[in-house]
């Protein structure tokens, strides 16, 4: 399969909150397009819903240290935290999502 079927398979399976299939399958993706940050934000989001939280937050963090304006992957990270009931520690990241949203903090 063309690795943008099995991308598109993975956001239909994402879509129908077949969250773990849709994370297999991204991984896949990924090994063959590490670079490509829209594939690894949907396996973060994966995750995420799939409680995957350890593997969600790694992921995010990937995407923080290559791109630290990605907001939404931001927001995910404070998210992710607190899920872990770490709420002191995502605090910032939602903080720093909202500011660069144009939220009121």
């Amino acid at each position: 399969m063309a690795i943008h079927d099995e991308y598109r398979l993975a956001t239909f399976h994402f879509e129908s909150k077949a969250y773990t299939d849709a994370a297999r399958m991204l991984e896949g993706v990924l090994a063959e397009e590490p670079a490509n940050l829209s594939v690894r934000l949907l396996l973060a989001r994966s995750y995420y819903h799939s409680a995957q939280l350890g593997r969600a937050e790694a992921e995010l963090r990937r995407i923080l240290e290559i791109d630290p304006a990605e907001d939404y992957a931001r927001l995910m990270l404070g998210r992710t935290l607190e899920r872990q009931g770490r709420a002191e520690e995502a605090r910032p990241h939602l903080r720093l999502a909202a500011a660069m949203a144009g939220e009121e903090i």
